[in-house]
């Protein structure tokens, strides 16, 4: 093995998510080696993190020996590391690839990773073949996992030693044919907020599509009689097997009241309850989706970007910004920013037209400006990051348009739904914080400046919805 050895790459197959990798072997007199699993560097070339926990080795001393087909409810990443062998597999999951096959020779210096959901089997060629694989779950006697018969001529493996011939366990010869093998069911997502303002709108998207694809099992809504978030005690007994991610859309928004007697639930609920939730998904290596706030920056610098180092003015900022903490230490996380939420629910806009028509004239303050956001068009832009696997990390997300103050918007919703916009008077944030104190309430400190530089999520392929066609389609929405 003297010549130079064949550069790292990775391999898309016929069956999605299945890839083939090939392994630099560096050998001389003494032997051979090969790095089988290295994650920096694989990863870089488009590996999945597989977050192994446990190695399993299969000797087998016979040639013809065939071991499969099994779905186990985990990822594995194989291969031999000494002799050779045929490895075959299946796509268990539900969808246009069930029942698709893919076969590939096993040799040192060739690794496989093999996604959840799909069959794998291999047949020895060589004696004394040692067959290696990882795994991100620990493996137990109870697991339960689909599997289909090595021989269904439906299947039409190429084994290149007659079944008949080959050494396999009896439990194997009983699998069922590809016919009546069960399908993997996918990893579930979980919305938690689920009656909340974004959880409606989260909750019609996946519900619109589950009904176009069949996929209806794969997503719940947890309302807060289904998991307190003022308990992080609740989240870490929550029942999460299956789950491959959450959607955490819940939030103690109310601003004002944080700064007072609120203050304790708007920790327990931005902060402690993220923090357990991060830990369930780190643990169990989820998806972790969570949304917060432009009140994590103080408004001096704007717009705000993802690297802009957080600056919060107040409780409800504060504890959004110490969440945002827990979860940046997972692997996998969507941190999502978005700014003046309108959707199902009270807000902004719904008072502004209430006002409108009962004639009240409302002083509205004009000198804090940003973008209005849509829940639906935030949903949207979640599932955007989920279903196109975008990279990673924070995202800031708002709808598109100019940049607006909260008494420029009450002038169109005014003017949208037929009213005369010069009813609406200007005011200051410090004027109408002192109105309230002479009045006995207390005004949160709010950032001046909320508008969001939306150039990362673009990069990903999502376009925001400008405001003014979002709000005008709203406003046409029958209550």
């Amino acid at each position: 093995m003297s010549a130079a050895p064949a550069p790292l790459a990775v391999h898309e197959t016929a069956i999605d998510g299945l890839l083939v990798v090939d392994l630099p072997v560096h050998g001389d007199a003494r032997g051979w080696f090969t790095e089988h699993w290295q994650r920096a560097k694989m990863t870089a070339l488009g590996l999945p993190d597989l977050g192994p926990v446990q190695q399993n080795v299969s000797f087998n001393a016979a040639v013809g020996t065939t071991r499969g087909f099994h779905a186990e409810p985990w990822d594995k990443y194989l291969g031999v590391a000494t002799g050779r062998a045929f490895g075959a597999w299946v796509d268990l999951r539900p969808g246009p690839g069930f029942g698709r096959v893919v076969t590939h020779d096993l040799r040192p210096g060739v690794a496989v990773f093999v996604p959840r959901g799909v069959a794998n089997a291999f047949q020895t060629l060589e004696p004394d073949t040692a067959y290696t694989y990882l795994v991100n779950d620990h493996w137990s006697p109870d697991a339960a996992y689909s599997a289909v018969a090595l021989g269904d001529p439906d299947l039409g493996v190429p084994w290149p030693v007659p079944l008949e011939r080959a050494v396999l366990s009896d439990k194997d010869r009983a699998n069922p044919p590809i016919a009546d093998a069960a399908p993997v069911p996918p990893l579930v997502t979980i919305v938690v907020g689920a009656n909340g303002q974004l959880g409606r709108a989260l909750r019609a998207s996946f519900e619109a599509d589950a009904a176009a694809d069949g996929s209806a099992g794969a997503i719940r809504f947890l309302g807060r009689d289904d998991l307190d978030l003022g308990s992080a005690d609740a989240v870490r007994s929550h029942d999460w097997s299956g789950v491959g991610t959450i959607v955490n859309a819940a939030a103690y928004t109310a601003v004002d009241a944080a700064e007072g007697a609120g203050r304790a639930d708007a920790w327990a609920v931005n902060a402690t309850a993220v923090a357990a939730l991060a830990e369930v998904a780190a643990r169990r290596r989820m998806t972790l989706v969570h949304v917060s706030t432009d009140y994590v920056f103080d408004g001096l610098r704007h717009p705000h970007r993802e690297d802009e180092p957080v600056a919060p003015l107040g409780v409800y900022g504060a504890s959004k910004a110490a969440g945002e903490l827990a979860v940046r230490q997972v692997p996998r996380h969507y941190l999502v920013r978005t700014s003046w939420v309108v959707g199902d629910g009270p807000n902004f806009v719904r008072t502004m037209r209430r006002l409108a028509e009962q004639g009240v004239d409302p002083a509205v303050v004009n000198d804090q400006t940003g973008r209005v956001t849509f829940a639906d068009e935030l949903a949207r832009g979640i599932r955007h990051l989920l279903d196109h696997h975008a990279p990673y990390g924070v995202y800031h997300l708002s709808n598109g348009g100019p940049v607006v103050s909260w008494y420029d918007l009450a002038r169109q919703v005014f003017t949208a739904t037929g009213h005369d916009p010069d009813r609406v008077r200007a005011t200051t944030a410090a004027d109408y914080a002192a109105e309230l104190a002479d009045a006995g309430r207390v005004v949160a400190p709010r950032p001046a400046h909320s508008e969001f530089d939306l150039a990362k999520l673009r990069a990903t392929g999502f376009e925001p919805e400008p405001a003014a066609d979002a709000l005008r389609r709203y406003l046409e929405t029958p209550r």
